[in-house]
């Protein structure tokens, strides 16, 4: 249940999230969800597209640094404390997040979670009743 995530480095100047996202619109690449870490001198752009192949192969074609890695997506309810449940549950596990984000909409989240263990980690959260989405189904939101 791992969703393949991309990471771009970006100079921090202005206009360069605009190529991007640009770029991928052109090649009818859907952005999924994204976030925007950045620096001084640079930033990263994590997101996840409806074709990673051909972005990767699009990106790389215009010299952009990009990486491919695997992360977890995790379905939850947008409820208070649905969150903080699944959090115990990874942190009990003795299982390091080396970041995150999230996007929700009307009644489900959908929370991106890099863990220092993919696999420890999908299998506690599968373990314990909470739902990990296919890259497949998360394409389709």
């Amino acid at each position: 249940m791992l969703v393949k995530q991309l990471s771009i480095f970006l100079e921090n100047k202005r206009g360069r999230f605009t190529e991007v996202a640009k770029l991928l619109g052109e090649e009818n690449i859907n952005m999924t969800a994204f976030t925007v870490s950045e620096n001084s001198d640079f930033g990263i752009l994590r997101l996840i597209v409806s074709d990673t192949d051909k972005a990767l192969q699009v990106l790389r074609n215009r010299k952009y640094a990009v990486t491919e890695a695997d992360v977890i997506c995790l379905h939850c309810p947008n409820l208070p404390g649905a969150l903080g449940r699944a959090m115990n549950i990874i942190t009990e596990a003795g299982i390091f997040i080396e970041y995150m984000y999230a996007f929700s909409e009307g009644d489900s989240a959908h929370v991106i979670i890099r863990p220092d263990d993919l696999e420890k980690c999908a299998n506690v959260l599968m373990d314990n009743k909470l739902e990990l989405i296919a890259a497949n189904e998360l394409y389709r939101l």
